[in-house]
């Protein structure tokens, strides 16, 4: 089968059409959800399509020429239509950074592909897998915010989300057989309560890949090139890759060129970029390099807890256990408990179930399925 064919899906570009078709959905059981953004082409990325799909239904909704999706709000948060997305972190977030759309009733496919055990999850392999579908991927890098948009990227949006529901169908079926649909089902439960990252007031390096290995000047230096870039980013509304990558960033930071020749001589920018942003680069850089020593500023260091040997010497030996019980299962480890829960549960050293259902960083099916098994590890060692 060959997802190019063509199929028939309909275009929402107004408010009365967004009405109409929430009437629609409002009786169905099953919602297929996919979104379409425009993070590489633009400083702020925002949704520029929602595709949605359920029985007899394929409609892709125009968000920038309907400014108003508050009608879309009661349909996401009854949680008795269930929505299938997949991979939904991202989409999750989206929706409510741009629409306050919250999103109860979540099912992600490729959650539930890892609950299986697949080693391959994004959903152009899993298509193929499950129904010998191959997506065309030709539009995935494209610029969603244009308008008009071609007929060819509206049809290959809308195609995205055609299987998402026989996909999920699928699964749920495969993950009753391995009596793991309830696990999968609390983990979109917990997916479907995260929220977009605020933007901090802190240093822009906190965020930055590589910042904690240096100096306290090349630090400094640092955060002046990221404000530059930020600033050049907005004005010329491009993401921020786009005008200058981090590595070149780094490269610069530690560095200090203070010449133009010393810019031309690194290569670490091409000519265009030197031509339109070499002589601020080393303005930041001078300004940067001026600054008295007890104003620079410091990476923020965590201060390591004093771990105890014994809880050590649990961790240890839970992670074996984990890493074991999930060879079986034939499933990733993480997916079955992460080092984090490990951690929490080592500290908290639980001797018997009542103590380890306290454990708030585990969720119910993990205190359900792997707890008589962790508390007779934990038994062992003392």
């Amino acid at each position: 089968m060959d997802a190019e064919k063509s199929h028939h899906y309909e275009i929402i570009t107004t408010g009365s059409e967004l009405g109409r078709l929430v009437k629609r959905l409002q009786n169905q059981k099953i919602i297929a959800v996919d979104l379409e953004a425009d993070s590489m082409y633009h400083f702020k990325e925002k949704v520029c399509l929602i595709q949605m799909a359920a029985e007899n239904l394929n409609v892709v909704i125009d968000p920038l020429q309907i400014r108003d999706l508050s009608a879309l709000r009661p349909l996401f948060k009854n949680s008795d239509i269930q929505k299938v997305f997949h991979g939904a972190d991202y989409d999750i977030r989206s929706l409510y950074r741009d629409f306050k759309i919250a999103v109860n009733g979540l099912f992600d496919t490729q959650l539930a592909c890892r609950f299986l055990g697949m080693a391959e999850t994004s959903l152009e392999a899993v298509l193929k897998r499950w129904f010998d579908v191959s997506l065309n991927k030709k539009y995935q890098r494209k610029d969603w915010s244009k308008r008009p948009l071609p007929e060819e990227m509206t049809a290959y949006a809308a195609e995205d989300v055609r299987y998402l529901i026989p996909l999920a169908q699928k699964l749920k079926s495969k993950l009753k057989l391995k009596k793991r649909l309830s696990w999968v089902v609390e983990e979109c439960e917990h997916l479907s309560r995260v929220r977009p990252v605020c933007g901090g007031t802190g240093p822009l390096f906190l965020n930055f890949k590589g910042a904690g290995e240096l100096d306290p000047r090349s630090l400094a230096v640092l955060e002046a090139l990221l404000q530059f870039r930020k600033k050049m980013a907005r004005q010329k509304d491009r993401p921020l890759f786009k005008i200058i990558p981090n590595k070149s960033l780094l490269q610069l930071a530690l560095e200090k060129p203070r010449h133009l020749k010393d810019l031309e001589r690194l290569a670490v920018l091409s000519p265009n970029q030197i031509r339109m942003y070499g002589r601020s680069l080393l303005t930041a850089i001078h300004a940067a390099l001026k600054l008295p020593n007890e104003d620079l500023p410091l990476y923020p260091r965590k201060k390591l807890p004093n771990i105890k040997p014994q809880v050590a010497r649990r961790t240890r030996v839970l992670k074996i256990w984990r890493d074991e019980r999930a060879r079986k299962m034939n499933i990733d480890p993480a997916i079955l408990l992460t080092s984090a829960q490990i951690n929490a549960i080592a500290a908290q050293h639980p001797f018997d179930l009542s103590r380890l259902h306290k454990i708030n960083e585990m969720k119910n099916w993990q205190k359900t399925e792997l707890g008589k098994e962790i508390v007779a590890v934990l038994q062992k060692l003392n």
